[in-house]
């Protein structure tokens, strides 16, 4: 009887227990809260300050709510465009006017995550229940991604809509959430990325901003507007699910050109103090940035930067009204400068555009940090590569003559030189420092795109994706780039091969003096290429002899001591860059349009190079004249100036080269050859020559590719066919080759035409003696055409399909050699 009497009252503490515990729980939960009627807190904080790197004030952050003012400026729901609220809730809450202000399911998934032993994940909360978080929790509490404080913010949220109308929520939202950029509220974010108030935005405009909440940092649209427009894109498709708005509409807002004019205000390096204030809110949080009163103390040197803008400003004046032809416009209206330590990694000066508060050229998007086709200024990275995987030294010779690259699609590719000529043999010194496009492709096709991936992303250029993305137009600019990427990775050539990250932040202060952040002074770097690789590419890009003959003596890349620069110009003159650097300073200068319209008759050396020149003395006044100090490892040896070989007897011109160690050429020279020729006709001599006409001769023997060129220029090229001593007599497959169609050539045949007038050419090289006759066949075994004699070129009617084509040359002692099948197609 004892033992039940015992049982029932322990049974009965149980019952109290599980009943008060919760309930105590509850009410301490409940009777903590903040008082939802104090939802608009003022407080007095002391601002943010950002320094440049000698203490001169850049730019004053204030708390936007707090009474010391600031961009924050609330409206009534009526003034705020009925398409802003609507995209507001499409995309952050699209039960708004029917939920009781909290999301029940996420409360439960929450609960669901916590038992499991996870973290209460962030997202899915309700408009009322981010306001709470907003405005009714401290800002550590609302950092925190737990049970707790998750269960507060929607017991916060349901108070909240028990006390105020939806609409008065609403317009609590709207007027206290953070868009980005310092901007709290919908007429702050209106002023600072349109310059307008709220009232006067359309469709486009309001999605643009209602998709900014979610993350402000990485839908900025200054930093990324392609990013924030895709952003744009997802409010736009969710207001018509919701039944906002109709399909038409939204397709004139996708359409419709958004145009950045931010309101004037205080501020000096506008771009700089932007990427500075993203570091800080991505590191630190928005409220420390706001609420902390911080010391921020940059990288930049404001007076350099000062300079650099002017110099912009200045070239783009000319650029606009050329001395050569007054009145005519080259139509480049914008640029940017990047100069960093490549050394240390510090950026010195960042210009983003030439006027920050210019909507005319969208002068608040930072170029400096904007994805674009760096053209040929990506070429050095190519020729790293193959220099550090022993593919080629600088003494190689490579092969510009037309070549069509065989790619992924079947297309043939054919890379044109800037002025659409070609140039025979070319050493990869002169390839480089002329910019030779036929030669960059060559080299980017010995190596393969994915080693030329490997050394960029090593290198810092994070915008290059997977390999299958690109062609051989990579080494061209066919990829996207960041010009302080880019000017990062140059820095590597100058730092002897050793990469380091750019930063722009040296030291964060609180407001009570505790350092909270402090760049190390003891920066490495992380070595990405082989020292003697570094060297060499600087050697090359400073040569200006080697880069003479496409550039001139005494071009903008000349400075007043020795410099290493590259130019790119895209091919459709689109987008034209230099940058270049000493042992101090690297620099890079990209002229364009933010809107991506084409310029007019302006390259990289005379767009991008004045301002690079300029601003590259100006940069070094007061600093001593230093060149790259040589790593061991590196040998200076003569060759022959045209095959790269030692130079032999009957080489006409030698010059100097350095090799890395063990790269050397062993071989003399084989290219140029004493044979006996009839002194009458020019041509080697045979047995038939009488003895008094033969005479000694230096005559080219040149690689296959190489001879049609040669022989258009008037060279002395040896004739296989005729040579009376051949260096072998195996001849192979490589001495028959169709030249023409290219492979994957994709003809269409003309409807409106007769079959008899569509005709493609087709024409044959071949490098054999006792030549009887030459034919071109269909895989099928069709002889499409035969040659008795050279030159083997003619005409072959079109037929639509899939064809292989296949030259046999038949030699006179009964012997055929066949060439590679080239594949083409021609469309109906």
């Amino acid at each position: 009887m004892l033992r039940r009497l015992r049982l029932r009252r322990a049974l009965i503490i149980l019952l109290v227990i599980a009943v008060v515990a919760p309930l105590a729980a509850f009410a301490a939960l409940w009777f903590t809260l903040p008082d939802v009627s104090q939802l608009y807190r003022r407080t007095q904080t002391p601002s943010t300050r950002i320094l440049d790197r000698h203490g001169r004030l850049l730019y004053e952050i204030f708390d936007p709510r707090s009474l010391s003012g600031g961009r924050h400026t609330p409206i009534p729901l009526e003034r705020i465009p009925l398409r802003l609220r609507q995209a507001t809730i499409a995309v952050e809450d699209a039960s708004f006017y029917d939920n009781p202000g909290v999301d029940l399911v996420g409360i439960a998934r929450a609960l669901w995550i916590n038992l499991r032993g996870g973290e209460a994940l962030a997202g899915g909360s309700t408009i009322t229940q981010q306001l709470a978080r907003m405005l009714l929790l401290d800002p550590d509490e609302r950092s925190q991604r737990t049970l707790l404080r998750k269960l507060r913010e929607s017991l916060l949220a349901w108070q909240i809509a028990q006390r105020y109308s939806k609409d008065e929520v609403l317009a609590l939202y709207l007027n206290q959430v953070y868009y980005g950029n310092l901007a709290y509220g919908v007429e702050a974010a209106a002023r600072t990325y349109f310059g307008r108030s709220v009232s006067e935005l359309d469709l486009a405009e309001c999605a643009l901003l209602a998709g900014l909440p979610q993350s402000p940092t990485a839908y900025d649209p200054f930093n990324d507007p392609a990013l924030a427009k895709r952003r744009q894109l997802i409010v736009l498709d969710l207001m018509v699910k919701h039944g906002m708005i109709s399909e038409d509409e939204a397709l004139a807002a996708r359409q419709a050109r958004l145009s950045y004019a931010p309101a004037p205000f205080e501020i000096r390096a506008p771009h700089f103090v932007s990427y500075v204030r993203h570091w800080l809110e991505r590191e630190l949080g928005v409220d420390a940035v706001v609420r902390g009163g911080l010391v921020v103390t940059t990288t930049l040197d404001l007076a350099l930067n000062d300079a650099a803008q002017e110099i912009v400003r200045a070239h783009l004046r000319r650029l606009a009204n050329p001395a050569d032809r007054p009145g005519l416009s080259h139509n480049a209206n914008n640029a940017a400068l990047v100069a960093l330590d490549p050394r240390t990694g510090e950026i010195l000066a960042m210009v983003g555009s030439p006027n920050y508060f210019d909507a005319r050229i969208s002068g608040a998007v930072n170029a400096a940090i904007a994805l674009r086709q760096p053209g040929s200024a990506i070429k050095p990275i190519t020729y790293a590569a193959a220099f550090a995987r022993g593919a080629l030294t600088a003494a190689t010779p490579i092969y510009d003559v037309r070549t069509a690259f065989p790619t992924r699609e079947g297309l043939p590719y054919v890379p044109v030189n800037y002025d659409r000529r070609h140039y025979g043999p070319i050493s990869a010194r002169q390839a480089l420092a002329t910019s030779n496009n036929t030669a960059a492709v060559s080299v980017l096709q010995r190596i393969g795109i994915a080693a030329m991936l490997d050394q960029a992303h090593a290198m810092g250029i994070r915008s290059f994706k997977a390999p299958d993305r690109y062609g051989l137009a990579l080494t061209l600019g066919g990829g996207e780039v960041r010009l302080l990427e880019l000017v990062a990775a140059y820095g590597a050539f100058a730092n002897e091969g050793r990469y380091v990250a750019p930063y722009a932040v040296l030291a964060v202060t609180a407001a009570d003096g505790r350092p909270l952040f402090k760049r190390s002074t003891q920066v490495a770097g992380r070595s990405v290429l082989d020292a003697r690789v570094a060297w060499l590419i600087s050697d090359i890009l400073a040569d200006n002899a080697a880069r003479a003959p496409a550039f001139g003596e005494s071009s903008a890349l000349k400075l007043s001591r020795p410099a290493a620069v590259k130019t790119g110009t895209t091919t459709d003159f689109r987008d034209n860059w230099t940058v270049g650097y000493t042992p101090q300073i690297v620099a890079g200068v990209w002229v364009g349009n933010a809107d991506g319209q084409p310029m007019q008759r302006i390259s990289g050396v005379t767009g991008a190079g004045p301002i690079w020149h300029d601003f590259m003395e100006i940069a070094h006044r007061a600093l001593p004249v230093r060149w790259f100090e040589r790593p061991p490892g590196l040998v200076r040896v003569e060759v022959c100036a045209l095959s790269g070989m030692l130079p032999s007897p009957d080489c006409p011109q030698t010059r100097m080269e350095w090799f890395l160690e063990g790269t050397q050429p062993t071989q003399p020279d084989t290219w140029h050859r004493r044979v006996p020729v009839d002194g009458l006709t020019g041509r080697p001599a045979s047995p038939d020559t009488p003895r008094e006409r033969i005479a000694e001769r230096v005559m080219l023997d040149l690689p296959a590719p190489l001879r049609d060129w040669a022989r258009a220029q008037g060279w002395p090229v040896l004739d296989p066919v005729a040579d009376p001593a051949p260096r072998a007599s195996v001849v192979s497959r490589q001495s028959v080759a169709i030249l023409r169609p290219d492979p994957g050539t994709i003809y269409r045949a003309a409807k409106e035409l007769p079959p008899s007038v569509q005709r493609a050419p087709l024409e044959v090289r071949v490098d054999a003696a006792d030549v009887a006759s030459v034919d071109v066949a269909l895989a099928t075994g069709e002889v499409l055409v035969r040659f008795d004699r050279a030159p083997y070129r003619a005409f072959w009617r079109l037929h639509v399909g899939r064809h292989t084509l296949v030259a046999r040359a038949h030699l006179r002692d009964g012997r055929v050699i066949e060439s590679e099948p080239v594949h083409i197609t021609v469309l109906p």
